[in-house]
């Protein structure tokens, strides 16, 4: 089981996959779906459940899915070694706005079950397919051009795109790990246009954000 909290996203999950168990609400004539009535609790007791600061209206107690691998088609995210899960969240979210139906990450990637997670892809989760595999054995059996985000690619703003291809988003500390680095096909980079040295590097989910703009903007 995993929780969904907010009646915003609670309502969205009947349409998914997902399927709900039990919902506990303050308010159960706002968030019962169907057949299923919602237990009425009371504020504080959404406090002691709830894993928000500021907890909403309601949460959903869900039924975990089994997890099912998609035939690649267009863009796909491939995610090696993602820890935060507000940019997992994130970046789930960016993938259900530009259409890419699936995202593929590393075994030591954050939970996507995790609150965090849950929260800040905003129901996205519902639409987009998470799968955790061995990125190695995955992406060497995998067809299609594997190009990877480096500080020392070629610039994302010259770089063709191919029509179907999988982007490989690094570790937020350490980038792409060398074993999957030399499965790269191409590597592509934000280029710098500010003069100040100490900004390092983009946030991951920023990064993700800006690529997938510029390559959906040209299509």
């Amino acid at each position: 089981m995993f929780l969904v909290e907010g009646n915003k996203t609670i309502k969205e999950i009947p349409t998914s996959d997902y399927r709900i168990n039990e919902v506990f609400s303050v308010n159960p004539a706002d968030s019962s779906l169907g057949n299923l009535t919602a237990t009425e609790i009371t504020p504080n007791d959404l406090k002691k459940i709830s894993f928000l600061q500021h907890p909403k209206d309601s949460v959903a107690v869900c039924e975990l899915k089994e997890e099912l691998l998609l035939e690649e088609s267009g863009v796909q995210l491939i995610l090696d070694g993602i820890q935060d899960p507000g940019n997992l969240g994130t970046i789930i979210r960016l993938a259900d706005w530009f259409g890419i139906s699936q995202i593929i990450c590393s075994e030591d990637t954050a939970d996507f079950y995790n609150p965090k997670v849950i929260q800040a892809s905003m129901g996205s989760f519902l639409r987009v397919n998470i799968v955790y595999q061995n990125l190695e054995n995955y992406l060497t059996k995998n067809t299609q051009p594997i190009i990877g985000t480096d500080m020392n690619g070629s610039s994302f703003y010259d770089y063709k795109f191919p029509e179907k291809f999988n982007l490989v988003l690094g570790n937020e500390g350490n980038g792409i790990r060398p074993e999957i680095e030399k499965l790269l096909t191409d590597k592509v980079t934000i280029p710098r246009f500010g003069k100040s040295q100490t900004t390092e590097s983009l946030n991951v989910a920023m990064s993700a954000g800006i690529i997938l703009g510029q390559i959906f903007g040209r299509k």
